[in-house]
């Protein structure tokens, strides 16, 4: 079993908006993977962006610029 850590889970309305931040961060070589949404928290698509904590305001500006909506940041242990 995978040792638990914080992490930063960014959360889509949509699969598109997903598709696109992992499309757009994979690009920029920005560390994180998709997910599934952890119970703890819930989502349109179902689909999340995992990433390191502390990074949240970076990645949100980065998505900004990059015209992809996102639902919400939440560090949580996963």
């Amino acid at each position: 079993m995978r040792e638990k850590k914080l992490r930063l889970i960014t959360t889509f309305h949509t699969t598109a908006d997903a598709i696109a931040c992992e499309k757009a961060c994979m690009a920029e070589n920005i560390q994180g993977r998709m997910i599934p949404v952890p119970r703890q928290l819930s989502a349109g698509c179902g689909l999340a962006w995992c990433s390191e904590p502390g990074t949240g305001e970076e990645l949100s500006e980065f998505l900004k610029a990059k015209n992809i909506e996102f639902e919400e940041m939440s560090e949580i242990m996963f």
